[in-house]
């Protein structure tokens, strides 16, 4: 087992670790120590212990705040995939269908007839318009 001395309130404590597991030491020691600061910041002399306990549950009460939010968005995580796997189970909608007029072949013959016409009369109207 690994010892390793860890500052929290400027106090230094020799904890022992599993081989490896230093480095989550110390990140530990180092949240400790920032609640342990800042309570001696405002509070002032305190007794080690009672400095290390109100540290410890400012902690806690982190943690529990951070599970809280995890356990809600685990949740709204729960409700979308539900909401998803509704969505995707629903059948696809149906095409819109789309209706274009056909206009008969005679109907255009005869539109072109009466177009054909026309240029025709108004040529005719024209010609005798024109100076001689």
């Amino acid at each position: 087992m690994a010892e390793q001395i860890i500052r929290i309130g400027g106090k230094d404590f020799t904890v022992g670790c599993q081989p490896g597991e230093e480095a989550f030491l110390l990140s530990a020691a180092a949240m400790l120590d920032a609640e342990a600061q800042a309570i001696l910041a405002q509070a002032g002399r305190m007794p080690e212990a009672r400095m290390l306990l109100m540290a410890a549950l400012m902690l806690a009460d982190r943690t529990a705040s951070a599970e809280e939010q995890l356990q809600e968005t685990e949740a709204q995580l729960a409700a979308l995939q539900a909401e998803l796997a509704a969505l995707r189970g629903r059948p696809a909608p149906e095409p819109a269908r789309v209706e274009v007029p056909v206009i008969p072949a005679e109907v255009t013959d005869v539109m072109a007839e009466v177009a054909a016409r026309t240029e025709a009369l108004a040529q005719q109207l024209e010609e005798r318009l024109r100076p001689a």
